[in-house]
């Protein structure tokens, strides 16, 4: 959720692979070490093989409030963003298999006054195939996600949005629906949610460290997120009554791993049910993603709330799970889960250098200003604050640009780099495979 349900899915389509029967261990700690040195991510990650642990690591800290820091450590538990919306679909098959539910009911047995309630099922939910809107993409999410909301304040601002398309004819991904299969699944067993998380699927898989969360208490071993822009600064927190059902546990990697290999070992869903997940529709499963990568596919979910990001994914055919959680991203945790997997997996992978310039507050000035361009309607915004350059896009927040050589300046965490040419008050913007040139406004 960011709650992040334009969370970036880990598709790396590549094309072939080899597997060694060790790894690099050594390797891995340099990737983790030169991240917390270089200041690029903050998190932990843990790797299983055949149900146990091979590797586990944290980097960075779990609270930093000015001179008092506490570490992460891999006792640290993260908040998981969207990956709850695999222990909510797990719920779901349970009291399906319990014959409480079907995959056939309609939503209008639980919540009528919801646009189209009658014509969408339990299975168009899970699949995100409702049409109901995500109700985090609404431009007023921001004014009330710190506040707690009730379930019917939250029915209130769901039943407001029209749909985004007519039930089952397309697939949009909707953290929408996952609130309201956590809504259903309180309904029918007169619990709460985390009474479910708890006595369905922790207390059974000895998940000590996994629950639904509140207020952050770095007493219990929890952690605050952060952005990083002259240091690490914490982001604000979203009331987890908000997410609920589609994004509010918090966990460990080392316990992530165990709730999936739990799955896949069939000790909390039938073959049948993990098969209805697994079954991949227009690039949705039923809580849960296919994530390729060369020639292996393995199976999981990814997350994103505030500041926090998450990645879940298990290798069937090599009984392997990995389990990443960040609360502070620079470098892309994409570009992190492809080095722990190619270290793993014994490919060929050269461990970034983070070569940065070191460039102090008037060095800074040539540079800033407004931009506009011919070949995209944005205008860019270069501002500064201290030695740190800034870049902000119309109606977007502003990012911090590290300078990487003369005149050149990136933004790892979305992939952006920056070329300036002051003579001709010039700046060039590449993203992908997009190439974008700016002039300076007078």
């Amino acid at each position: 959720m960011k709650i992040s349900s334009s969370l970036f899915f880990l598709y790396l389509f590549l094309t072939t692979t080899s597997f060694g029967q060790s790894f690099n261990k050594a390797k891995m700690d340099s990737l983790m070490s030169i991240l917390s040195e270089k200041d690029k991510a903050m998190g932990s990650l843990a790797i299983s093989k055949n149900g146990t642990v091979i590797y586990s690591n944290a980097i960075g800290y779990a609270s930093i409030n000015g001179e008092n820091k506490i570490l992460a450590t891999t006792e640290t538990k993260y908040r998981i963003g969207s990956i709850t919306k695999m222990f909510t679909a797990v719920i779901i098959f349970q009291l399906i298999e319990e014959n409480k539910l079907t995959l056939d009911i309609t939503l209008d047995k639980y919540f009528p006054t919801i646009p189209n309630a009658s014509k969408i099922n339990i299975g168009q939910l899970l699949s995100h195939r409702s049409g109901i809107h995500n109700f985090t993409d609404d431009s007023l999410f921001l004014t009330y996600n710190q506040t707690a909301k009730t379930q019917k304040e939250m029915i209130d601002i769901i039943t407001a949005f029209p749909p985004d398309f007519e039930p089952n004819t397309e697939a949009a991904y909707s953290n929408t629906n996952f609130v309201l299969l956590g809504y259903i699944a309180e309904k029918i067993t007169k619990k709460t949610y985390n009474e479910l998380v708890k006595n369905r699927i922790a207390s059974k898989l000895n998940l000590s460290k996994t629950y639904v969360g509140g207020k952050t208490n770095t007493g219990n071993n929890e952690c605050f997120s952060y952005s990083f822009i002259n240091g690490w600064k914490q982001e604000p927190e979203t009331d987890m009554s908000i997410p609920a059902a589609a994004g509010s546990i918090l966990s460990t990697p080392v316990e992530l791993n165990r709730f999936i290999e739990a799955l896949f070992a069939g000790k909390l869903l039938s073959p049948e049910s993990l098969e209805k997940m697994k079954t991949i529709k227009v690039g949705f499963g039923m809580g849960m993603f296919e994530i390729p990568f060369y020639n292996k596919k393995a199976y999981g979910h990814n997350g994103g709330i505030d500041g926090f990001g998450s990645n879940l994914s298990y290798f069937p055919k090599d009984s392997v799970s990995f389990a990443y959680c960040t609360n502070g991203q620079v470098y892309p945790m994409n570009d992190i889960l492809i080095a722990a997997l190619s270290i793993y997996f014994n490919r060929t992978y050269t461990l970034p250098s983070f070569n940065s310039v070191v460039l102090n507050s008037n060095d800074l000035d040539k540079y800033l200003g407004t931009y506009s361009s011919n070949d995209i309607p944005l205008k860019l915004t270069i501002t500064k604050d201290n030695a740190t350059l800034l870049a902000q896009a119309t109606g977007q927040s502003s990012f911090p640009l590290e300078a990487s050589d003369k005149d050149i300046f990136k933004f790892d965490r979305a992939g952006v780099v920056i070329e300036f040419n002051p003579s001709k008050n010039e700046l060039t913007l590449k993203q992908g495979a997009g190439t974008y040139l700016f002039t300076k406004e007078k």
